[in-house]
């Protein structure tokens, strides 16, 4: 299996962390060279980046379009790939599971996380009990598996409307989303959430930076929208509003053994 991974050129811990995680599990690693700010296209003034919600942090805006740097990759690669922040933990049956729901139709996104929030789910896919319909997920873009149709849709999106790289996912229109159930990758840093031992230390580099005020009445317009749509997905029948937990967490909760390597 070939994943893509995103990684800023100064975090070397991160990227043999990565290295040694794709070496276990048998992966194709490549690494794409995380946007910075300073590469920003357009540059950070520029009015492209007011289209969402909210106005952008700057590093905000940088992930975005690393995550549009994978989503070209995996077009140009024409097969459903593994997409990587450098903070993503694998679980251990992560890459068989990813193997199996590489084969499934009309899957165009398949989330591999989870990260302490609920998430409304549905029906599971009738190919694999593992891997639920996804109606509403508010955060996670360190580990998902996708297809080069759904990289289309989400390069589209994020043209024109340059958002948080998860909540790009969440909003593009139609995109066929789905969710592994249970979770199968978390980021480092939610470790300690379901008593695990993260091999290494890590630190967010965006919610250290203040997020910028956004009272213009556009944003809070477009806020309100998009309240108004989640609100409306939650009355989807036969759906759950639940918190995934990785796989390993519940199988070995039961023997009260929670270590991971």
């Amino acid at each position: 299996m070939r994943a893509l991974l995103i990684n800023l050129k100064w975090e070397g811990e991160r990227l043999a962390f990565q290295q040694a995680q794709a070496k276990n599990y048998g992966l194709k690693l490549e690494v794409l060279s995380a946007v910075t700010v300073a590469e920003l296209d357009p540059k950070v003034d520029d009015v492209f980046w007011e289209r969402w919600q909210r106005p952008l942090r700057d590093v905000e805006k940088a992930t975005l379009q690393s995550h549009q740097a994978a989503w070209k990759r995996v077009v140009e690669l024409g097969s459903p790939t593994l997409v990587l922040e450098d903070d993503a933990w694998l679980m251990p049956d992560a890459v068989s599971f990813i193997a199996e729901a590489a084969r499934l139709e009309s899957v165009e996104h398949l989330t591999l996380e989870t990260r302490g929030r609920r998430k409304l789910i549905g029906h599971a896919h009738h190919h694999s009990r593992l891997v639920r319909r996804l109606w509403l997920d508010r955060t996670g873009a360190a580990a998902y598996l996708l297809w080069p149709a759904g990289a289309l849709k989400l390069l589209a999106r994020s043209q024109a409307v340059p958002a948080l790289a998860d909540a790009v996912i969440v909003e593009t229109p139609r995109l066929l989303r789905w969710q592994a159930a249970p979770a199968q990758a978390i980021q480092l840093d939610m470790a300690t959430r379901y008593s695990l031992v993260a091999p290494i230390m890590v630190a967010s580099a965006i919610s250290t930076v203040q997020r910028p005020s956004g009272n213009h009445f556009r944003y809070r317009m477009r806020r309100i929208y998009m309240q108004v749509r989640f609100g409306l997905s939650m009355l989807r029948p036969r759906t759950e509003l639940v918190e995934l937990v990785p796989d390993c967490v519940k199988l070995l909760a039961s023997d009260g053994e929670l270590t991971h390597d």
